[in-house]
C-alpha cells in the first residue's frame, strides 16, 4: 500500500498565512515561508499554499512567496488561488511549484483542466473542490471560497475531472471546515467511490484520532489540516507516530 500522506495547508491573504472557520473569521497565523520551514522540519510531505482570495479579488497567484518558499523547503508545494491560464500554470511552475491547483477556474473553464494536464502532465494537475450537503442527499459544488454555488452536482463534477486528466482531487467539506469536529468521511467515501485518482481530505480535522479515522474509513491518499498544526497543537511527527502505531503506512523521518 501507498505512504498515506500529511500535508499542512496554508491559506495566505495579503502575504500572511491565515485560518479562519466557514471562511469566516479570518485570524492572522504568520509568515508564509517561515511556516514552510517549519512544516519541512517537522517531515510534512507536501505543503499547499492557497490565496484565499485571488479568484474573488480576480488577481493573479503570489509568485513572490512560491519562489522564496521553493528556495527553503524540500517537499512537494502545491500552489493555488488566481489560477485562471495556462500561463498561470507555467509561471507558477517555474516559481517552484511542483503541482497547481485550480477550483473556481476548473468549474468556469473545464478545458484548462485538459490543457494543463497535455501540457504539464497530469501529476502537475490537482483540481480543489468545495462542496456542501445540498439538502437532497447530494453534495453541490461552490466556488470563490464557498460563496457561489454553481448548481453542479459533486459526483458528476468529480468524473468530469478525472476524465480530463487530473492527477489528484482535493476535496474540501464547507460543512466541516474549520469546524474541528473531523473530516466528513461520508462526503469522502462518496468521491473515493466514484474516481480512482488519488483524493486528498479537506476541512475539520480537530484531533489527533481524526487523521487516523479518515485515513482507515476512507481511500482518502492524503489528510491536509490546517489549524491543528498553526496553532501548535499537533506537530505532522505526532500525527505520523500515531498513524504508524495504527499500522497505517506514512513516510517516517
Amino acid at each position: 500500500m501507498l505512504a498515506k500522506r500529511i500535508i499542512p495547508c496554508l491559506d495566505v491573504r495579503d502575504g500572511k498565512v491565515v485560518k479562519g472557520v466557514n471562511f469566516t473569521g479570518i485570524k492572522e497565523v504568520g509568515d508564509p515561508v517561515e511556516c514552510a520551514i517549519e512544516y519541512n522540519k517537522q517531515g510534512a510531505d507536501e505543503l499547499v499554499f492557497y490565496d484565499i482570495t485571488a479568484s474573488h479579488e480576480g488577481r493573479g497567484v503570489m509568485l513572490d512567496v512560491v519562489k522564496r518558499t521553493a528556495e527553503n523547503v524540500f517537499v512537494p508545494l502545491c500552489v493555488g488561488g488566481g489560477i485562471s491560464t495556462i500561463e498561470d500554470f507555467r509561471d507558477t511552475l517555474r516559481a517552484g511549484a511542483d503541482k497547481v491547483s485550480i477550483n473556481s477556474q476548473a468549474v468556469k473553464n473545464p478545458s484548462l483542466i485538459s490543457e494543463a494536464a497535455e501540457i504539464f502532465g497530469s501529476q502537475c494537475v490537482v483540481v480543489g473542490i468545495d462542496a456542501k450537503r445540498d439538502g437532497k442527499g447530494g453534495y453541490a459544488v461552490y466556488i470563490n471560497g464557498g460563496r457561489i454555488d454553481m448548481g453542479l452536482q459533486l459526483g458528476d463534477w468529480v468524473k468530469e475531472i478525472e476524465q480530463r486528466g487530473a492527477g489528484e482531487i482535493c476535496l474540501n467539506s464547507i460543512d466541516a471546515d474549520g469546524t474541528k469536529a473531523g473530516f466528513d468521511i461520508e462526503m469522502l467515501n462518496y468521491v473515493c467511490d466514484r474516481v480512482s485518482i488519488p483524493v486528498i481530505a479537506s476541512g475539520g480535522c480537530g484531533k489527533l484520532s481524526h487523521f487516523t479515522d479518515v485515513l482507515q474509513q476512507t481511500n482518502s491518499s492524503a489528510a491536509l489540516a490546517a489549524s491543528l498544526f498553526h496553532f501548535k497543537e499537533l506537530t505532522v511527527g505526532e500525527v505520523k507516530q500515531e498513524l504508524n502505531k495504527h499500522n497505517i503506512p506514512v513516510r517516517m523521518y
